[in-house]
């Protein structure tokens, strides 16, 4: 057992940082519990059928009152969920989801969705005992050995639903050309993931073909899934592949690669094969994480928040192999750096704004 004496000069730091880690005990709990209602639809059904007892909403959703009854106090006392009037008897209390809560808690496409950071606390949990193997190990992680993917698309559909047509192919001027005369063009989205970036462009676009890779058949078999269901197979094809592989043929009129080369341990291969793809006329676009330019301690929220998934899952996968080890944290000097060793002669970042990710166009 470990003894740290304190001065009285340093008691008031003692009790600020403890205090800090108390908040974030609760609020990781009480995202929980979010996680909680989110999967057992508990908050869509209070949507759907408005105000509700304990015993009406715990009836409707085929679960248990007396947990339910806990969970809605929980949610009341966290500032969820309102409750008409507290001093009744519990099982006769009626709570209601207000509609700003509904919204960000149920609208998936808005990007003010919140659902993906409830996901977030069972991510952890599992993230955590393979770090702490991880850490010992330093041989790296899969991708999908985290069980991420259905994550990860959460927290991207908002935002391929908002600007990816909207603003970031209007960025491209010479694809954006092609694209609104109709000519046809050929897409390649490498580390497509869910594919709702590959499906959001065919979906806006009847004339664009996309081709989209990506290493974990999770993800394949979702955007599969996907395309079948939006009736775009013909035009969308999704493909387990190495993004790095020199043999898949090339002559796209862009290729790009969304929040994907911090996870990859050869981001160098990786661009070379997007830079081969791409040919003499074709765009490549590299989109990544909107980070600091460089190191500071009095870091944003954005900055934590990417440290923290890449102490938790980016940075192992980027490890695996003998790998670059980049990280979520890619800031812009060293994608540049990937860039010209893979043969690009520029790296020029777009002038798009957006607080998460920051748009890079390579030639």
């Amino acid at each position: 057992m470990t003894s740290v004496e304190v001065t009285s000069a340093e008691e008031p730091e003692v009790e600020g940082f403890a205090g800090t880690l108390f908040m974030a005990a609760i609020a990781t709990m009480e995202l929980a519990n979010v996680e909680l209602g989110v999967r057992l639809g508990l908050y869509e059904t209070l949507w759907q059928r408005g105000p509700q007892t304990s015993g009406e909403l715990a009836d409707a959703t085929g679960t248990v009152e007396r947990y339910v009854r806990e969970w809605l106090e929980q949610q009341a006392v966290a500032g969820v969920l309102e409750v008409d009037d507290p001093t009744q008897e519990p099982q006769t209390r009626i709570f209601s989801l207000p509609n700003p809560h509904a919204h960000v808690l149920l609208d998936d496409d808005s990007e003010a969705c919140m659902k993906p950071c409830a996901a977030v606390a069972s991510f952890v949990a599992k993230s955590v005992d393979i770090m702490t193997e991880e850490f010992r190990r330093g041989t790296g992680v899969p991708f999908g050995a985290f069980g991420v993917h259905d994550l990860q698309a959460a927290f991207t559909r908002p935002v391929f639903r908002h600007h990816l047509v909207q603003n970031w192919l209007p960025a491209l001027p010479d694809v954006q050309a092609k694209l609104t005369a109709g000519q046809p063009v050929r897409i390649a989205d490498i580390g497509c993931g869910a594919g709702i970036a590959a499906l959001t462009i065919a979906d806006a676009y009847p004339q664009a073909r996309v081709d989209g890779f990506d290493l974990d058949e999770a993800s394949i078999r979702t955007a599969e899934d996907a395309a079948e269901r939006q009736g775009l197979t013909e035009r969308v094809h999704f493909e387990v592949q190495d993004a790095g592989d020199p043999t898949i043929p090339g002559g796209y009129d862009l290729v790009m690669a969304i929040e994907m080369i911090h996870d990859v341990p050869d981001p160098v291969s990786v661009l070379h094969t997007m830079r081969t793809l791409a040919g003499t006329d074709g765009a490549v676009l590299v989109v990544d994480e909107r980070t600091d330019d460089a190191f500071n301690v009095v870091g944003s929220e954005l900055e934590r928040f990417f440290y923290s998934f890449s102490t938790l899952h980016c940075l192992a996968v980027s490890m695996q192999s003998e790998g670059a080890g980049t990280g979520t944290v890619l800031r812009a000097d060293l994608l540049r750096d990937y860039a010209r060793r893979a043969g690009f002669s520029a790296v020029n970042v777009l002038d798009v704004e957006h607080p998460q990710f920051r748009l890079y166009r390579m030639s």
